[in-house]
């Protein structure tokens, strides 16, 4: 007796059938054709939804990310922050001393030299509050003296009563002024505390961070890679350097100037000066016209002077004195480095002009190890 079994594809009357294919819904009209052509409603359904799905993903990833943009700024800039002190620590450690301890040392100088910072710009802050604040009634009786100059300024412009119209109607946006200054200040204060801690994470565990990033390089270019790596971390500790050699020049200089021209406070004003320089492009700027206007305290012309003074040694030290420096300590050419801190200060500030400079470096490594062979190559 033969057995018939059609469906299952088992033999019938001694030959084999093959299963009977399961026919696929069909659909009317052009769109129906291509969907019966490309699998079906179903599979239109699931390549929208992932569309849409992985959409909704990269928009909630970027959200996110602009949402912690100021930490991670601020942990670009804590990263930069060690590797720059990492050859000093790595001289230490050379040396026969532990990491921990070479970090401790290191921070240890940074902390005294803004201790010593503090220590020349507070007392002079001081006496100049506290006879800005002795001053004031002698200015206010003055307002009431129409033969003084204030009272002719009072007795012209009515200050006292323009003053006192103003903290009426604008009482409000006085406090809301003085809670924003508040705020900036907390800001300020907290994102200094969050940079200063995880530099040292940074600093202590930087070894063991180079070697958990080299592990997602094939083992076939990771020594190449590590060597690049190495060679980055060295330039940029000399970047670092560099800039602090120049700075120096800059503090250096202010003292000189301030001295020769009895401008009040020249050493406090001289390390203001080195540590605002550090800050490329427009750090050397506003550290003169603090200057100026200390200046301005003393006279008109030795304000003008100073101005005057420090705009030669603005133009001496972007042609002269940092693409040396530059050169020597990270090789690259002044117009990468114009042109790589202002795109950095345009995307990040302040933090974006500082690691511009290391940033391009590193690109142009880049570019001479990987890039530039392969294309000769070709």
């Amino acid at each position: 007796m033969a057995h018939e079994s059609g469906r299952s594809g088992l033999p019938v009357n001694g030959r084999s059938l093959p299963a009977p294919r399961r026919r696929r819904p069909r659909y009317a009209g052009a769109l129906g054709a291509r969907l019966d052509r490309e699998g079906g409603a179903g599979t239109w359904f699931a390549t929208g939804f992932h569309i849409t799905l992985g959409g909704v993903l990269a928009y909630s990833l970027a959200q996110e990310v602009i949402r912690i943009s100021e930490l991670l700024v601020l942990l670009l800039l804590s990263l930069f922050v060690a590797i720059s002190l990492d050859p000093i620590v790595r001289w230490l450690v050379r040396h026969r001393l532990r990491r921990g301890w070479a970090v401790a040392l290191v921070v240890a100088a940074v902390a005294t030299v803004l201790a010593g910072f503090v220590a020349l710009v507070v007392p002079p802050v001081t006496d100049e509050f506290i006879a800005f604040v002795r001053a004031v009634p002698g200015w206010l009786q003055q307002l009431h003296d129409h033969h003084s100059t204030l009272g002719h300024l009072e007795d012209r412009y009515h200050l006292v009563d323009k003053a006192k119209q103003q903290l009426s109607d604008g009482g409000s946006g006085i406090l809301d002024g003085l809670l924003g200054a508040g705020r900036m200040v907390i800001s300020t204060v907290t994102a200094t505390v969050v940079v200063v801690v995880v530099t040292l994470y940074f600093m202590v565990g930087l070894p063991q961070i180079k070697r958990f990033c080299h592990r997602f390089v094939p083992g076939s270019r990771r020594e190449r890679v590590e060597a690049l790596a190495e060679e980055i971390i060295i330039r940029t500790g000399r970047y670092m350097l560099g800039n602090l050699a120049t700075s120096g020049i800059a503090g250096l200089a202010t003292f000189a100037w301030c001295m020769a021209t009895d401008i009040p406070y020249p050493a406090a004003l001289g390390v203001l000066v080195a540590l605002m320089d550090l800050v490329p492009m427009v750090g050397a700027t506003i550290g003169g016209l603090a200057v100026s206007l200390v200046a301005l305290s003393v006279s008109l012309t030795l304000a003008i002077a100073t101005a005057v003074f420090y705009l030669l040694f603005r133009l001496a030290e972007d042609y002269l004195i940092i693409p040396r420096v530059m050169r020597f300590a990270v090789d690259v050419h002044p117009i990468v480095t114009v042109v790589a801190v202002l795109i950095g200060g345009a995307l990040l500030g302040i933090t974006g002009a500082l690691v511009a400079i290391p940033v391009a470096m590193a690109l142009g490594l880049f570019l001479d190890e990987f890039v530039f062979p392969r294309i000769e190559a070709a």
